[in-house]
């Protein structure tokens, strides 16, 4: 069965992804790059570091069994990685093409993740920078910041818990 017009379908990432994953990676940092005025060699440059950087940490510390390409009607268009444990899903990652943004796939996604969670009964924690859009589609889904996080820190980590008694059925 083919997946309906903008259902996202996950499969698992594979070493010919790695092409897609640094446009996806550079599409999340084109904003902050904007305001440097670096030219685009420079920003190249800093890019590929940073990506690789980010490859090596994520495969050293992540299993690598929750990376997953998100694709719509078969073209790449993001990626999603989880960590699961028997105390929580760890959102690592969630990130989308600039095109795919802001048409639902970003909710529709992350309820299926708190659904998950809820069945399984665990907490959904995550990391997102304080300026990241995404924040409101977090906070707008009942994520809420973890007591104790470093106000000076760029990165603000955010928790969400089903409510007591929700089964994971219901979620919207």
């Amino acid at each position: 069965m083919t997946p309906a017009p903008f259902e996202p379908h996950l499969r698992p990432v594979t070493l010919a992804d790695d092409g897609f994953l640094f446009t996806l990676y550079a599409s999340t940092r084109a904003r902050e790059l904007a305001s440097w005025g670096w030219s685009a060699a420079q920003q190249e440059i800093f890019l590929r570091t940073q990506y690789q950087a980010q490859a090596r940490h994520y495969a050293a510390i992540y299993a690598p069994e929750g990376h997953a390409l998100i694709e719509v009607d078969g073209v790449p268009v993001g990626r999603q990685w989880l960590v699961r444990t028997d105390a929580e899903t760890l959102l690592v990652d969630l990130a989308l093409l600039p095109s795919h943004q802001g048409q639902g796939l970003g909710t529709r996604l992350l309820c299926a993740i708190q659904e998950e969670a809820t069945r399984a009964r665990v907490p959904v924690r995550l990391n997102v920078t304080r300026d990241n859009p995404a924040l409101r589609l977090y906070t707008r889904h009942g994520f809420m910041p973890v007591p104790g996080s470093e106000s000076a820190s760029p990165y603000l980590e955010l928790r969400w818990q089903a409510p007591e008694g929700d089964s994971g059925t219901s979620l919207e």
